[in-house]
């Protein structure tokens, strides 16, 4: 397809197509001449994933090619390429190693991962922004008097890891690696609302059992 039908089918103005190919967020086309170019299917899949990252996600332009620079790096493994697109994506700030909270949040976080088995997560923690995010928070809850700690988090977590395998098997239903990639990125960016909607959606369901409606 050329740029005009890329623009129609992706409902992406030519101008901002434009300026992706520009800024490195989409591949160029395959040039059929020395002004036109063809598109195929691959391009208006990851248009509409660069969609998803800057205008759902809110992912500044140069964090979204740094993503995108991972899920095209075919010289890494499925799971290092997967984590490296993923610990790009904007997380927590750094948190105050003296806050009281932060340590004690760490330390919880900490035997988390130890009761859940999660060797990986455990081997990483110091350089995964996923792991701060998780400490962030929990230090946060802790400050409000929330004193979450290991053994309330692990049935979340338990639950998590099915919704990661769930993910992880639909995943696989996709032929290539870099497609694979990018389904997992867009379901960070798109699929974690969905599970928060549905969490304060079944929040609702319960309260309204237990207490009623009215």
């Amino acid at each position: 397809m050329r740029l005009a039908e890329l623009s129609e089918r992706s409902g992406v103005s030519t101008a901002t197509i434009k300026y992706y190919l520009r800024e490195g967020l989409l591949p160029p086309g395959h040039r059929v001449t020395a002004t036109t170019a063809e598109y195929d299917a691959g391009h208006l899949r990851r248009l509409r994933l660069v969609r998803a990252l800057i205008q759902v996600g809110g992912v500044p332009v140069a964090t979204a090619r740094e993503v995108l620079g991972h899920v095209d790096d075919e010289s890494l493994g499925r799971t290092v390429r997967l984590g490296a697109a993923l610990w790009a994506l904007p997380h927590a700030p750094e948190p105050d190693e003296d806050d009281p909270a932060v340590v004690a949040a760490r330390a919880e976080v900490d035997r988390l991962l130890e009761s859940l088995g999660w060797e990986t997560a455990r081997e990483l923690a110091p350089l995964s922004p996923v792991h701060r995010s998780l400490v962030v928070a929990v230090a946060t809850l802790r400050r409000l008097g929330y004193l979450w700690d290991a053994e309330l988090m692990a049935p979340y977590g338990e639950l998590m890891h099915q919704v990661a395998r769930r993910q992880l098997d639909f995943m696989e239903t996709h032929a290539s690696p870099t497609e694979q990639v990018e389904l997992a990125v867009a379901s960070a960016v798109l699929f974690e609302p969905v599970l928060r909607a549905l969490h304060r959606l079944a929040q609702e369901e319960e309260s309204a059992r237990r207490y009623g409606i009215e």
